[in-house]
């Protein structure tokens, strides 16, 4: 350890404990407490107080740029198909398929799929009255329905992009989103079933007591009811659901079949120097592509895919389904105001990156990482278990944990960045308690006490998480 500084280490605690303590004990919002401490970190680093403005900018402009399209319109595709009962029709056709014996499969393959287009908090309260009156005709437990809902939710939440945590990491990272997604979805479902269905049987005989069947539940206030006659078709349903991601992944297929696993170079060949060029082609670009790749690069890019996809659902979701122009522009409208705060989180963790990166802390952990043996893969994932557990929030675990691992990434090129994002992910969902907003939604709409909702939502959570991490790195022992 000749010549190692401990001094950006320390600087690093004290700036995460201090942004606890605002979050936890003052209660400060979330966004401002990260802006404060990434200016205090910044001062306490020795920044030149002139560069500090810059720096948080930067940080916050190179996240966000074209992620606010991509969570905006993801969120609007979501809505639209919510509130024209196209999540109903979904939900209710595969329920039918599986048959009573299979309603948890049911349950949980619906909600995966909506769950890929909507915010855990805006899936679960959708899916919740659906869930409930599938529960009375079935005379089952809700939770017994419940658990693999929230399980399905979460999972896509983690791991799957267009969801704004593996987004934003990915962003951060380098990793492209079409193969995050990809590997996200092999991640996920094991996952999801360990920590669903199979998870279930055991809950039912440790903590007998929330599996009760309910009547009635005063969460939910009014429940929006739906004549299936009246929703669109499953086929159209799912097709606006899936279709940006349906775009990403038949993208990214083509781009490793036909470019050999390479990105098509956006700049102007004729404008870039050599050194540009060299670069691009160092890093596996294809600086002549055809007509047919550069249409395949333009397609596959999550931006461009979500304008599509979100055009269509104003057809299929709106005119096509009777819904006035009106009724669609107030779906757009709450999907804006549901991710509003979701983005300036997103921000302040990006600002906050950018001061570690300016102030040289991400650096000197990548120098000490450097003669470290621990796998990037579980070191990314620890730092987010240990935020999430601190913080409570999946996105603030995910963007300061991609923030503190960037430089190390960046350093080992063995390393493949797509499964450091699914790790950040795995790890920001471990251990969700009471200073999680998941963990108030998941007793209220369940009706249970604390302890009981420790029992289950809080293990479901970790059993994610766990499983999501053992199956990425069997992954990555045969991938590289």
């Amino acid at each position: 350890m000749n010549g190692f500084n401990v001094w950006p280490f320390l600087i690093l605690v004290l700036g995460i404990a201090l942004l606890l303590t605002l979050i936890l004990k003052y209660k400060i919002n979330t966004f401002v407490t990260l802006i404060v401490v990434s200016i205090v970190v910044a001062f306490a680093l020795g920044m030149n107080p002139a560069g500090i403005a810059d720096a948080i900018k930067n940080g916050i402009g190179g996240t966000l740029g074209e992620l606010v399209v991509v969570f905006g319109f993801g969120s609007m595709i979501g809505r639209l198909v919510s509130d024209s009962g196209g999540s109903y029709r979904i939900a209710k056709t595969l329920i039918d398929k599986f048959g009573k014996k299979r309603l948890q499969w049911a349950v949980a393959f619906a909600s995966f799929i909506i769950g890929i287009s909507l915010l855990f908090e805006v899936g679960l309260v959708v899916l919740i009255p659906i869930v409930f009156t599938i529960a009375l005709e079935a005379e089952v437990p809700l939770l017994y329905l419940g658990i693999p809902m929230a399980t399905a939710l979460s999972a896509a939440q983690g791991f799957l992009p267009p969801q704004p945590s593996p987004t934003a990491v990915s962003n951060i990272l380098g990793a492209p989103l079409g193969m995050v997604l990809i590997y996200g979805i092999i991640v996920a479902i094991p996952a999801m079933i360990v920590a669903g269905p199979i998870f279930t049987k055991f809950a039912q005989k440790y903590v007998p007591t929330a599996f009760k069947i309910t009547k009635k539940l005063d969460a939910l206030g009014e429940v929006k009811q739906f004549k299936l006659e009246e929703t669109p078709s499953f086929g159209l349903s799912i097709l606006t659901s899936l279709m940006a991601v349906i775009f990403m992944v038949v993208t990214t297929v083509i781009t490793m079949v036909v470019n050999d696993g390479k990105q098509v170079y956006g700049g102007v060949i004729g404008d870039a120097n050599w050194k540009t060029l060299t670069s691009a082609a160092q890093n596996g670009y294809l600086l002549h592509p055809t007509f047919f790749q550069k249409m395949i690069a333009f397609l596959g890019n999550p931006l461009i895919a979500m304008v599509i996809a979100l055009l269509f659902a104003l057809w299929s979701m709106g005119r096509h389904s009777g819904r006035t122009m009106a009724e669609v522009n107030g779906s757009l409208s709450d999907a804006v105001k549901s991710i509003a705060n979701l983005l300036l989180v997103i921000g302040g963790g990006a600002a906050f990156k950018g001061v570690l990166t300016s102030g040289g802390i991400s650096t000197a952990i990548a120098s000490a990482f450097s003669h470290s043996s621990m796998s990037p893969i579980l070191f990314a994932w620890l730092i987010a278990v240990i935020i999430r557990v601190s913080v409570g929030s999946a996105t603030v675990a995910g963007m300061t944990a991609a923030g503190i691992v960037a430089p190390i990434v960046a350093a080992q090129s063995s390393v493949n960045p797509v499964f450091v994002v699914l790790a950040i992910g795995a790890g920001s969902l471990a251990a969700s308690h009471v200073n999680d907003a998941g963990f108030w939604m998941f007793k209220e709409f369940f009706d249970l006490d604390v302890k009981e909702t420790l029992k289950t939502w809080t293990v479901l959570e970790t059993l994610i998480s766990v499983t999501g991490l053992i199956v990425i790195m069997i992954l990555a022992t045969f991938i590289h």
